[in-house]
């Protein structure tokens, strides 16, 4: 029996973990009531704690462990361990650290939608919203696209990323107070530099964020003009907005709300970047149509600023993501049509004095009520 008490330790551990996860999505209306304001209270003070270095404390912990494992593995050969019993003990710290990450931070990816935080509705999109969507989008990066810093060729000169790290904040902070949603008052301490960059790089990550040491981080090889958007992308993940979707709005509207053009430019590019890939995967001539009128909304600068970040990605990436075109399309609608559309309309004011209007009649005469009316309690 003591051969499998390390199995039997890692086991309770993986069930714990998968419990705590059918019990938030059970109760997610419940879970949403405190759950993400108190992981993130623990996520800005783990941030504190870890800004304290420049590296991030979870790949050098990654780095300690593996280490420790190659340690036990001589070990085991040289003092004759049960290589059985020695392998159930090492699962015993990664059960751990699943069950820790589930119960500080992964519930958060069962709490409500990030669009009832925004006061707004999600909606269905069509190809027609879908299209309306991408040049609104379009429009807005096109007018920034000659004011952002370009080299001689032509390509997005912007800061470095810890210069850009300390902007990112300003849109958060922006977003928290002048439009008033809490969801974003979370930590705005700087990102951190993604080590190993070339082994993310080559897998098509911008960057990664880890709840157990409260550290977001990004990988300093994304290119320019995705960089601002990928900082505040994994600053929103340590805000526990846990889903990538989520994330990849609070990503855009924190830019938009940037005071620097270079965040507004990132992010109205990659909310258009979205939306244009979906757009080009829909089938038939409607979808071609729609594109090429797209098309004919974004200049030079931009066709090349989209085919660099593109290119950042290994081929046969699946460059569509249909959950975040969705809020994409849905915050367009929300934002900008919905109130272009209630500014249109005329509002009828009712003048008691005025005995040419019928509805008139209506205030002065209501309906007798019949006898089943009158009599009902």
């Amino acid at each position: 029996m003591k051969y499998w008490r390390g199995y039997l330790v890692a086991l309770i551990l993986a069930v714990i973990s998968w419990a705590l996860m059918q019990y938030a999505q059970a109760h997610s209306a419940l879970l949403d009531v405190v759950y993400p304001y108190m992981t993130r209270i623990l996520q800005t003070g783990l941030a504190t704690w870890s800004s304290g270095v420049d590296f991030c404390v979870w790949q050098m912990v990654l780095l300690l462990f593996a280490a420790a494992v190659l340690a036990v593995a001589v070990l085991t050969v040289l003092m004759h361990w049960n290589p059985i019993q020695v392998f159930g003990w090492v699962l015993v710290p990664l059960s751990l650290v699943s069950m820790l990450s589930a119960a500080l931070y992964g519930m958060n990816e069962q709490t409500g939608p990030i669009m009832e935080d925004l006061r707004l509705e999600t909606v269905e999109y069509s190809v027609a919203s879908l299209e309306e969507a991408a040049i609104y989008y379009a429009d807005q990066a096109q007018a920034l696209s000659g004011k952002v810093s370009r080299d001689n060729s032509g390509n997005v000169d912007f800061a470095d990323l810890p210069t850009l790290a300390q902007q990112a904040g300003e849109g958060f902070t922006a977003l928290t107070y002048e439009h008033k949603y809490p969801i974003f008052a979370g930590s705005t301490i700087p990102v951190k530099e993604l080590g190993w960059s070339g082994k993310y790089t080559g897998e098509g990550v911008t960057g990664m964020t880890v709840a157990l040491t409260g550290e977001s981080a990004v990988n300093p090889q994304v290119p320019d003009v995705g960089m601002p958007f990928a900082i505040c992308h994994e600053m929103s993940h340590r805000m526990s907005i846990a889903r990538d979707s989520d994330a990849n709005l609070a990503a855009v509207l924190a830019c938009v709300a940037s005071p620097y053009e270079e965040f507004q430019y990132s992010g109205y590019l990659m909310a258009l970047r979205y939306c244009y890939n979906t757009l080009a995967a829909v089938d038939g001539g409607t979808g071609r149509a729609a594109l090429m009128r797209v098309d004919s909304h974004l200049n030079t600068n931009m066709k090349k600023d989209l085919a660099t970040y593109e290119a950042f990605f290994p081929k046969g990436m699946n460059p569509v993501d249909d959950a975040t075109t969705t809020l994409m399309v849905s915050w367009h609608v929300g934002t900008v049509v919905i109130p272009r559309q209630e500014a249109q309309t005329p509002v009828e004011v009712f003048d008691p004095m005025d005995e040419s209007d019928e509805r008139l009649w209506d205030v002065l005469n209501p309906p007798t009520p019949t006898v089943a009316e009158a009599t009902t309690p």
